[in-house]
């Protein structure tokens, strides 16, 4: 399946059960997983996150100052700030300018660099995280169209 088809699926039984007034999409995660979920998704996006950033940081400020472990912690810190300027400040074009500001600062001090330099690692940070998400996107379409020719194909047959 593709990740348009998902979030396709997800919105249609998200708007199923809405329709029935059985609760959100929420509703279909078991009980015992409810909790589990939220955290896996969040240590899965800070390791990717910091995955982007370090090798953002190594394309601009090069292998000395650009570390996993200070790309882990930008990640994390700007993570969290994020998350708490989003839920405590309610005019949204302030916190989002808080939350650029901090990353920016984050960056600056931990890869030791200047103003543009911890611009520069956020622009190659973003650039990076679309073109991998392109190629997975692409990797995963491809992936679900030799299943969906071959699959039944192998299954007949085994």
């Amino acid at each position: 399946m593709t990740l348009p088809y998902l979030l396709r699926l997800v919105l249609l039984v998200s708007l199923n059960i809405a329709a029935r007034g059985e609760g959100s999409w929420w509703d279909l995660i078991p009980e015992g997983f409810r909790l589990i979920f939220p955290l896996v998704l969040f240590l899965v996006n800070l390791l990717v996150l910091a995955v982007v950033l370090y090798l953002a940081g190594l394309i601009v400020v090069g292998g000395k100052r650009a570390r996993f472990s200070d790309a882990f912690i930008i990640s994390l810190l700007g993570t969290v700030l994020s998350s708490v300027f989003f839920l405590f400040i309610p005019y949204g074009l302030l916190a989002l300018a808080l939350s650029i500001l901090t990353w920016l600062f984050l960056i600056k001090r931990l890869y030791e660099t200047g103003w543009f330099g911890a611009i520069a690692v956020g622009i190659l940070a973003i650039i990076v995280f679309l073109a991998v998400t392109v190629i997975l996107a692409l990797f995963f379409g491809i992936l679900d169209i030799l299943m969906e020719r071959f699959l039944p194909f192998m299954i007949l047959t085994s």
